[in-house]
């Protein structure tokens, strides 16, 4: 069934008004985005803080409204509504209606991290190259938590844990995963050789994607997963945290002990000129501290003492 999409832009400030007009008149939808994606202007909203919804200075409103709307009597019934708003840049097209869900699935294909890591999701043939013994192979479904390898953050990690296992360090070991997401990295330790795996997030949502996740891989029993006060006290020899450099700065006693001495640590979600400070807060309990980029973000890892 296509729909009637109305959009437009609007500032921070009006975006309420401007919503709840949409809504008034029977929008179907409303979704907000920012007016200067794609652009060098462009501003990441990561993670807002507990009860903060924060938006962009200047917004794109979508709205959907029935297909048979008549967009001339739509428009009068917005003016109507809220004569003091601009409605004079409304833009009207038709849209298709397709399934959200396989279209959002095809936007992830087989990736490859490394020598050996391969992340699989699970609409997809495995491919080619990952098709022998020694290809550490993680079949996924992204869920409702962050994590599918298409980020750069993640395939930094991802690329960290491949080198760890080519250089032995990962055989018989117990991983922790910090901010877990969607379990991709604890998954990922596991099928290059770790023994067993601990995944820590203050989303629950994130604990059901891992554990599900876990469970489709048929390594649901290797992996055991925590809200982070119920996170057992004690140290790994490999510890990875992707998160945000606020929170890396925050969390930066409780991670550095929990790495067990001579242990490995990597940091990740750390945006370019972020690093500096994290690599001198880090310094206090690690050596060979290394920053590696990707893009605009960056990867500190090191040793600890």
């Amino acid at each position: 069934m296509p729909y009637l999409e109305l959009s437009l832009r609007c500032s921070e400030s009006n975006q309420p008004r401007y919503e709840n007009a949409l809504e008034d008149v029977g929008a179907l939808a409303v979704t907000m985005l920012d007016a200067d994606a794609d652009t060098s202007n462009e501003h990441a909203i990561l993670e807002p803080g507990v009860g903060e919804t924060p938006l962009w200075d200047s917004l794109v409103l979508t709205a959907l409204f029935p297909a048979d709307t008549d967009a001339l009597v739509l428009l009068s019934a917005l003016e109507s509504f809220d004569p003091g708003l601009d409605w004079s840049n409304t833009g009207f097209r038709t849209v298709e209606d397709q399934d959200w869900e396989r279209a959002w699935m095809d936007q992830y294909v087989p990736l490859r991290f490394g020598t050996r890591t391969f992340i699989v999701p699970w609409n997809q043939e495995l491919p080619e190259d990952a098709d022998h013994a020694d290809a550490a192979v993680v079949r996924l479904d992204p869920g409702l938590a962050f994590g599918s390898g298409t980020h750069p953050t993640t395939a930094l990690c991802l690329r960290w844990l491949d080198q760890l296992a080519s250089d032995g360090k990962l055989r018989d070991a117990t991983v922790l995963d910090f901010g877990c997401g969607s379990g991709i990295l604890a998954l990922a330790a596991l099928k290059l050789g770790a023994a067993h795996a601990v995944g820590v997030d203050n989303d629950p949502q994130a604990l059901i994607a891992t554990f599900d996740n876990a469970e489709r891989n048929g390594i649901g029993d290797r992996l055991a997963v925590y809200l982070p006060q119920d996170e057992p006290v004690t140290t790994y020899p490999v510890v990875v945290a992707n998160i945000l450099a606020s929170a890396l700065d925050a969390l930066a006693d409780l991670l550095a002990a929990r790495v067990a001495p001579g242990g490995c640590i990597a940091l990740s979600g750390i945006l370019q000129g972020q690093e500096g400070e994290l690599l001198a807060r880090y310094a206090a309990w690690f050596d060979e501290l290394v920053a590696t980029q990707e893009g605009d973000w960056m990867r500190i890892d090191g040793r600890r003492r």
